[in-house]
């Protein structure tokens, strides 16, 4: 039996015994079993799926991130993460997600924009101004 972790910024999305985890890292899928040797590596964005000692699969679906195993502990850390008991839900809810990412994204750009054009102004104000010495 292992204990899995899913640690998010804000949270712990997952903390479980489990019997199996299976995760995709940059150089493709892997699976980690009780007697696994200890192991890191940096996970690609994808679906993580473990296994409960009642023989059950579970989904998670993460963002980039760093799996490390040692001993029984296998410890997850990623920016973002869903746990999802299908895969149809758990696509769902991750394009949920990223769709409120990409317009949160957008007004940060925009307020961005807006805070460079009012320097811009103000500095260019300033050379307007006749000096005095």
């Amino acid at each position: 039996m292992m204990d899995l972790q899913i640690l998010l910024p804000t949270n712990v999305l997952v903390d479980v015994p489990v019997t199996k985890v299976v995760a995709e890292a940059e150089n493709g899928s892997f699976c980690l079993l009780p007697r696994h040797v200890n192991f890191v590596t940096s996970l690609a964005p994808g679906i993580l799926t473990y296994t409960t000692s009642d023989g059950r699969d579970h989904y998670a679906g993460v963002a980039d991130g760093v799996l490390v195993k040692t001993g029984s502990d296998v410890l997850v850390s990623v920016e973002f993460g869903v746990e999802g008991h299908d895969l149809g839900s758990l696509r769902e809810q991750v394009h949920q997600h990223f769709e409120t990412v990409d317009e949160r994204e957008k007004q940060a750009v925009s307020a961005v924009a807006r805070l460079e054009a009012d320097f811009v102004r103000r500095f260019l104000a300033l050379e307007e101004r006749p000096y005095v010495g």
